[in-house]
């Protein structure tokens, strides 16, 4: 899927609901799930007026040039080949639409919940992407733990009344059974990840590949329940700046084709539904399909962008009966 540099594309904005509705459990909020997270929506929404949350997007994503400016030698010891590079840093690990592995961006995976989410040695053999243990580097970079985890665990909590409501609002539709719930769902699991992202600076004002739309993150659906995203900083030699192109960010294409650019306030957070929830909900709750664009032009040249997302989903021992029921 592609789209070129000079196509016109809408820009739309989320589907917000305000922090102090949220955190209501006695308040209908089910329009506007619907608006955002139903068959003819984005597949998105976001929070507003989360307390804490600027402070500690803030303390988080300034971290990741630091992170990713480590010597190398470091860097290799926060790896873990054994969990296919699920925990710790990860550069260079993954392959582009076009085949080419990424070395546009690095990551840094850890579950901010639980540090070592279990100590039985078949499930860690059987399933390492999900079961092994965070890895930190408290000698070179000691703050990360912290500010990861409290950032991490925000989104976890936002996340689960943003399920609440899901709930609410599917239970309209169907009868859920008990292991579908969704809130039920997030709060049994050990295996939330979260993952702090950074996109290197671009050396040369534009490139073959990244006159796509998708040049910075490939076309995908989410496979989980859901997922939390901050918006992004952007920096130039340490230096909070804009982003010099409106075109860059997320694209999502909606349920009839269409491809639109979305966006949402700095101090918001973001939740996408995952294909687990889709089944689950029989579709009343729906996953789109969505990618990132780059930054193009010689004003995108140095430019540095830092990210987090956390992913929620089911514990490893949710089977695949339990999804299709």
């Amino acid at each position: 899927m592609s789209l070129s540099s000079d196509s016109t594309v809408p820009t739309v904005s989320t589907v917000t609901i305000s922090y102090s509705e949220l955190k209501e459990s006695n308040i209908d909020l089910s329009a506007r799930i619907e608006e955002g997270f139903g068959p003819n929506g984005l597949g998105i929404l976001s929070v507003k007026d989360v307390p804490g949350y600027s402070a500690l997007r803030q303390n988080l994503l300034q971290l990741a040039p630091r992170l990713a400016g480590l010597p190398e030698e470091v860097k290799r010891e926060l790896e873990d080949p054994h969990s296919r590079y699920n925990f710790g840093w990860s550069h260079g690990k993954e392959k582009l639409e076009s085949g080419k592995l990424d070395m546009l961006k690095g990551s840094y995976y850890a579950n901010p919940l639980q540090d070592v989410p279990t100590s039985n040695s078949y499930e860690i053999q059987r399933y390492p992407s999900y079961c092994g243990s965070n890895i930190w580097p408290r000698n070179s970079l000691p703050e990360l733990e912290g500010a990861f985890k409290a950032l991490g665990k925000l989104m976890f909590e936002v996340g689960l009344m943003v399920a609440y409501h899901c709930d609410q609002y599917v239970s309209k539709g169907i009868k859920q059974h008990e292991k579908q719930n969704l809130e039920k769902i997030l709060l049994g699991s050990r295996c939330h990840k979260g993952r702090l992202l950074y996109y290197f600076p671009a050396q040369e004002s534009s490139t073959h590949d990244n006159d796509s739309i998708s040049s910075w993150c490939g076309w995908h659906t989410d496979h989980g329940s859901l997922t939390g995203l901050t918006r992004a900083i952007f920096s130039r030699d340490s230096v909070e700046v804009p982003c010099p192109d409106p075109a860059s960010g997320l694209y999502i294409q909606t349920r009839s084709g269409q491809i639109v650019k979305v966006v949402y306030g700095e101090d918001e957070i973001a939740y996408q539904i995952g294909e687990t929830t889709s089944i689950l909900s029989s579709g009343y709750l729906c996953a789109t399909p969505h990618c990132v664009r780059a930054p193009q032009g010689e004003e995108a040249r140095g430019l540095e962008r830092s990210t987090f997302a956390l992913f929620m989903q089911p514990d490893w021992y949710y089977s695949e009966t339990k999804i299709s029921r």
